[in-house]
């Protein structure tokens, strides 16, 4: 990733109108989903992490949550970078950051959905396919797949 790029938090109202607007976008606008479908009932209670350009323009995120039990696991989830900011390790630094921010958190262990087209990326990073697992809208097999950190 070149010096182009700021890592950071999505702070402002623009910030997640963009945040939320890039994860509709790629995830879920070409399985022609509407607006609102990009977001679940936990987002209050995550830590979203974002990448800007040098226009402050978002070009990527990610997002992670916390489970509730002893074992201490959280959940990754809304991988996203813009089409024509991918295979620029954008990627990878969400993935380093969210990662980051779990062992901060003293978790031992994360999992996620990952989709059929990700499932090498997240192997490269470490992760195992557990099982086969849901497929998005008929459309998008889904591996979850796990880490322990």
């Amino acid at each position: 990733m070149n010096d182009n790029f700021i890592i950071s938090k999505p702070v402002s109202k623009d910030d997640f109108f963009q945040y939320f607007d890039l994860r509709w976008r790629i995830l879920r606008k070409p399985l022609n989903q509407k607006k609102g479908s990009e977001r679940d009932n936990l987002e209050n209670n995550c830590h979203h992490i974002c990448i800007k350009d040098q226009n402050s323009k978002i070009v990527a995120v990610g997002r992670i949550h916390f489970i509730s039990n002893e074992k201490k696991q959280a959940q990754i989830r809304y991988m996203a970078v813009e089409e024509k900011f991918q295979k620029q390790g954008l990627g990878q630094k969400i993935l380093n950051e969210l990662e980051a921010i779990a062992l901060l958190n003293n978790v031992g262990f994360i999992f996620l959905e990952a989709r059929e087209n990700a499932v090498e990326f997240y192997k490269k990073n470490g992760y195992s396919i557990k099982k086969k697992s849901h497929i998005l809208y008929d459309l998008i097999q889904h591996w979850t797949m796990y880490k322990k950190i």
